[in-house]
């Protein structure tokens, strides 16, 4: 089988630190967290939490009035990433010749998708009394609308979907994305992850389970603490992140910056519990991404985890981290950046894979914030980052996202020199 090297020419985000993707890692590196005290936008019942909001994005300054008017703020974020990543990667927004695009790609994760569109619609009807809604309120919510809205405006004619995995959505549609271009199926392809979750109904789902931490507007920044011994639960947000694919060759032809390599993914799922997550199932995707990209644990440098800051999934991690890295784990450095820019749900996976790679770009590693002092002895065993590194030598790092459900995924990066 065709096995083609994959090269990352673009990278995009729309995170709540604002500025682009360098002044979101720099962010990262020195610890900064974005998470605030929140209203959800329900003023009649007002959810106060934890949240991570990206405040100052304007989805008409980025998109245009008649774009924007045609998507909800899911996919306000991701086309304005995935716009960024495109421009990044030095690709003609409209090409001159649209048949060299009939196979370049776009491959999207959202969990949630237009969940913001469909509860202002309920809202309307029940408790506004309305009897008709905006003929565009199936558009504006279906879970496609950002692959479907970018393979039209950049002329994308290849496969063009999206995955709803959970928390692990976007994960799973940057490995789909990985497996077409190294195939040979598609030359390009536009992918990564949005979610919008600042909705009442959504706030009060997760506060339902009990797994939204705590705090006010003094102890918000730091409510979110994964692998701490005193954790207490996740931090919602949104935000969107994107790259571009490419096959190695076509970007080396063209002068493309390549930013990194993906050399793996893997998939899997616990097959055992919706919600209680399991270290063997873990295990199995971190051992299938490294097979996949002709790697041993020995080869790993950095993991960014999944790490959401439950009582329960953070040690689950670890473990499975232990069982596939063996007498290397104690050396792989291990961070959360959850820890400051939240579970972005089906953008979760996107956002870590894009500081993922921006680490192995800048050879340095984003801490897990506010951990300094209160590490659970269950997730002791490997090396954590209580402060951000700079120039640390690695060649390969690792991204987790682990779903409700028992779905895994694990990407493997590698660096470009």
């Amino acid at each position: 089988m065709d096995r083609r090297r994959v090269a990352i020419t673009g990278l995009g985000v729309v995170s709540p630190y604002g500025g682009g993707v360098d002044a979101f890692f720099e962010h990262l590196l020195e610890g900064r967290s974005a998470v605030r005290l929140v209203l959800t936008e329900d003023k009649t019942r007002p959810l106060a939490m934890p949240f991570v909001a990206c405040q100052g994005f304007d989805a008409v300054a980025a998109l245009g009035k008649p774009l924007a008017m045609m998507m909800e703020r899911f996919a306000h974020l991701g086309v304005s990433a995935a716009f960024d990543a495109w421009h990044d990667a030095g690709l003609e927004r409209v090409p001159t010749d649209p048949d060299v695009r009939n196979d370049w790609a776009c491959i999207w994760g959202t969990a949630l998708g237009g969940v913001l569109a469909f509860e202002k619609g309920y809202r309307d009807m029940w408790q506004n009394g309305r009897d008709r809604l905006s003929p565009l309120s199936v558009v504006l919510g279906m879970n496609n609308a950002v692959n479907a809205h970018l393979s039209i405006q950049l002329g994308l004619g290849g496969i063009s979907m999206s995955h709803t995995v959970a928390c692990a959505s976007s994960t799973v549609a940057i490995g789909e994305a990985f497996r077409r271009v190294r195939s040979g199926e598609a030359t390009v392809a536009i992918t990564g992850g949005s979610d919008a979750t600042q909705a009442y109904g959504v706030g009060k789902a997760w506060e339902a389970m009990r797994l939204i931490a705590p705090g006010d507007v003094e102890t918000a920044p730091m409510a979110c603490r994964p692998f701490a011994a005193d954790r207490a639960g996740l931090v919602l947000g949104e935000g969107a992140a994107a790259m571009v694919l490419e096959d190695w060759d076509h970007a080396v032809a063209r002068g493309a910056r390549i930013h990194a390599e993906v050399v793996g993914y893997g998939a899997s799922c616990d097959r055992s519990h919706l919600v209680r997550p399991q270290a063997e199932g873990q295990a199995r995707a971190l051992r299938a991404a490294l097979s996949d990209g002709g790697l041993n644990g020995s080869d790993v440098g950095y993991v960014n985890a999944h790490g959401t800051a439950t009582v329960e999934g953070d040690p689950v991690e670890v473990q499975a981290l232990k069982t596939v890295l063996g007498a290397h784990a104690p050396s792989v450095a291990v961070s959360a950046t959850k820890s400051m820019h939240g579970h972005l749900m089906g953008a979760a996976g996107a956002m870590e894979a894009l500081a993922t790679v921006l680490a192995l770009r800048q050879q340095a590693i984003p801490p897990t914030a506010h951990l300094c002092g209160r590490l659970d002895p269950a997730c002791e065993g490997v090396d954590h980052v209580f402060e951000g590194r700079r120039r640390v030598p690695f060649a390969v790092a690792l991204s987790n996202s682990f779903a409700f459900g028992g779905s895994n995924a694990v990407l493997a990066f590698r660096a470009t020199s």
